[in-house]
């Protein structure tokens, strides 16, 4: 007889999955094991004709790509996780891929296009297109030695196809604590379901992969250290490239909303390791992990950050900051680009955010 999930059981810390229904909160089921969570999401891809470059582009290219036409009455296009996979198709060609919600530049466009990845030009180009691709089955989500919720096993045992919508639902994950670390949504539609090897009472659920967005395989390696639980000294990211570092932060955060932080009081001193602050994601986790310790959350953008110093994240103006080493910063940060183009000093900006908000900063 397969055990059932009630509303009440304490099970949330001894599994890490559970599947959730979003509209009024009760478990599918939960399980120890989610395959087919970590792939490679379905990723735009672009031709940049006639290609000039100004750097050099290869591998994985930025974590925001900034495409700015010459028409100024068009809006940058945005394209996050770039990158360029290997040979371009022609020889004046560059080829780009990158998770978008876009479908490229308007019908028609044959403007030159400049590109910029937040801190230098890259290069421009006489196009920009869309490449239409054809589109690969998706492997499916399995969830695997599924203990069922009632309403699961009920579903299941009516078994028809409006059944076996689940709607729309959270992958709740939580770390060996059984600590909600973050949750992935998706639409959960029942592809298939058998007694699984995991245990006599269980079930290995098969889910419509084509309604889940996989997380990509480099992030893997980070959410497996943090299901140990969260890092007990700061900096632990120091080691992390650019790319990793946005996906050590984008864990924070999600982490962070799962929780309430308490403010400390007015007049609370502050200390920024800033040895490690070399590009935009290590400027928001030193500043995280400053407020609020190690793997703390602290904003990830301007207005993140503006939202931050306005209360219940750790918070409570005014206060001093102690900024080590901020030539750092300075070094690796003054010169960045607006999605436009424009130049700013990310770092003065950062500066002056700060003591708008009542942090008053000393440098050292």
């Amino acid at each position: 007889m397969i055990p059932c999930v009630h509303e009440d059981e304490d099970h949330r810390g001894r599994m890490r999955y559970t599947l959730t229904e979003t509209e009024h909160g009760h478990a599918w089921g939960v399980c120890a094991e989610a395959e087919g969570l970590f792939g490679e999401p379905r990723r735009g891809t672009y031709e940049l004709v006639g290609w000039v470059p100004q750097a050099e582009v290869g591998g994985w290219v930025g974590n925001r790509l900034w495409l700015v036409p010459d028409d100024e009455t068009l809006d940058p296009w945005l394209l996050r996780d770039a990158e360029s996979p290997g040979p371009p198709l022609g020889a004046d060609s560059l080829v780009l891929t990158g998770l978008d919600d876009y479908e490229g530049p308007p019908e028609g466009h044959r403007g030159r296009v400049r590109v910029h990845d937040g801190h230098q030009w890259l290069g421009s180009c006489r196009e920009f297109a869309r490449v239409l691709s054809r589109k690969q089955p998706a492997p499916p989500l399995v969830l695997r030695g599924l203990a069922q919720g009632d309403q699961l096993r009920a579903a299941l045992t009516k078994g028809t196809r409006q059944a076996l919508d689940l709607e729309q639902a959270a992958l709740e994950i939580r770390d060996d604590q059984g600590e909600l670390l973050t949750e992935r949504l998706l639409w959960a539609r029942v592809n298939a379901w058998r007694p699984s090897s995991y245990g006599t009472d269980l079930i290995d659920l098969e889910l419509d992969g084509g309604l889940f967005t996989p997380v990509p395989e480099h992030v893997r390696p980070i959410w497996e250290r943090w299901h140990v639980g969260p890092p007990d000294t700061a900096a632990a990211w120091a080691g992390l490239d650019t790319r990793r570092r946005w996906a050590w932060h984008d864990l924070v955060r999600e982490r962070t909303a799962c929780r309430v932080l308490l403010d400390r009081p007015a007049g609370h001193a502050y200390e920024l390791d800033g040895r490690h602050v070399t590009d935009e994601p290590g400027l928001y986790l030193a500043l995280g992990e400053a407020v609020n310790g190690p793997g703390g959350y602290f904003g990830g953008c301007f207005a993140a950050l503006d939202d931050c110093l306005g209360g219940t994240f750790g918070y409570t103006a005014p206060a001093t900051l102690l900024w080590r080493d901020a030539a750092t910063a300075r070094e690796h940060l003054s010169q960045a680009l607006s999605p436009d183009g424009q130049p700013y000093d990310l770092f003065g900006v950062v500066l002056d955010l700060l003591a708008e908000g009542g942090m008053h900063v000393t440098l050292a």
